[in-house]
């Protein structure tokens, strides 16, 4: 590998290792007992609006039992309301009480006021170039998780295609070695 991919490597890592102590930094100013993994929730409801619960948890990249777990925490703080689907009795639709709203929006509020005095003496268009950039990034890292998550869905379908063919064998070779 060389110097230059090695020197994007380090600046990433550098850029993200920040970006998780400032996410953790913005959950508490959000409120106290807010987990720095459960900002993330908020940051998406406030930008679609209501989801489901299964919609958040395949946005973030986590399971069930996790996101379930996670809005219950923020719902016990008052920052999120779950409610039946009207259009699905089964699924729960997620979103943002007006407290938390508020709360967030401050939050997201001051963390831009500091992006923009911490480049305050930056070209317009390096800003601009610096958007495109890690927007073509991000995107190609969402198409390559899209391609992950599709393939290891189509082997858990072709493993419990072969498990039903394999259990449908079963009674017919049961038969013929009699």
């Amino acid at each position: 590998m060389d110097d230059l991919f090695l020197s994007l490597e380090r600046e990433l890592a550098v850029f993200l290792r920040r970006a998780r102590a400032s996410s953790g930094e913005m959950a508490r100013e959000v409120h106290p007992d807010l987990e720095p993994s459960a900002y993330g929730l908020l940051v998406r409801l406030a930008d679609v609006g209501e989801q489901r619960a299964t919609e958040l948890a395949c946005y973030v990249g986590v399971g069930k039992a996790t996101i379930s777990r996670q809005l219950r925490a923020l719902d016990d703080l008052g920052l999120v309301a779950r409610e039946k689907d009207p259009a699905d009795g089964r699924a729960v639709l997620v979103r943002l009480t007006d407290e938390g709203l508020a709360r967030f929006t401050r939050v997201r509020n001051a963390r831009r006021d500091r992006y923009a005095r911490r480049l305050a003496s930056w070209d317009r268009g390096e800003i601009g170039e610096l958007a495109r950039l890690l927007h073509r990034l991000n995107e190609e890292q969402e198409q390559e998780q899209e391609q992950e998550q599709e393939q290891e869905r189509e082997l858990h379908e072709e493993r419990a295609a072969d498990e039903a063919r394999g259990s449908a064998a079963e009674p017919g070779r049961g038969a013929a070695e009699e």
